[in-house]
């Protein structure tokens, strides 16, 4: 049985940091699924359509790496796709103590599903997509943040 993870997120842009974690995570797992989950307490800068392009732009040219867009509960998309492991990136402490509840609540609603946590590496500890976006937003350059396919998209229609 294949080992399949879903790294679930907003991706809102997906960073060098989202990057780092699903490169780091193709030797522990046979797939991993880049769930962008449609979340209704967030309004996104960029359509899930984008996000979902860049992402299967960045990992075209490598089959372990899937996208989907998906609504509901994070278990549940799990279960459609056969997932087993959660993948999530931590940066901090606070992160650590946030994602554990997620976590444990997802463990509640089917304790075969598993939660691993990968630490970022110190280069992406301050590379959030909140951030990220605040800088975008005010007109100021996040390109050293972004890969490749990204940076030229949104730089590209700023010039335009």
């Amino acid at each position: 049985m294949p080992r399949i993870a879903l790294f679930p997120g907003t991706f809102d842009p997906i960073t060098l940091g989202h990057v780092d974690i699903v490169n780091r995570s193709l030797n522990l797992f046979d797939k991993v699924v880049i769930g962008i989950g449609s979340n209704v307490n967030k309004v996104p800068m960029y359509s899930d359509e984008q996000r979902l392009h860049w992402i299967k732009e960045i990992y075209k040219n490598d089959s372990r790496v899937e996208a989907s867009i998906y609504e509901g509960l994070t278990i549940n998309f799990c279960k459609e796709i056969g997932a087993k492991y959660i993948l999530r990136g931590i940066r901090f402490v606070s992160d650590f103590e946030y994602e554990k509840t997620i976590a444990d609540m997802n463990r509640s609603l089917d304790d075969s599903i598993e939660t691993i946590f990968l630490t970022c590496l110190p280069q992406y500890s301050s590379v959030a997509s909140t951030l990220v976006r605040d800088v975008i937003r005010n007109g100021g350059d996040a390109s050293t943040f972004l890969p490749g396919i990204v940076r030229e998209s949104i730089y590209d229609k700023q010039k335009n």
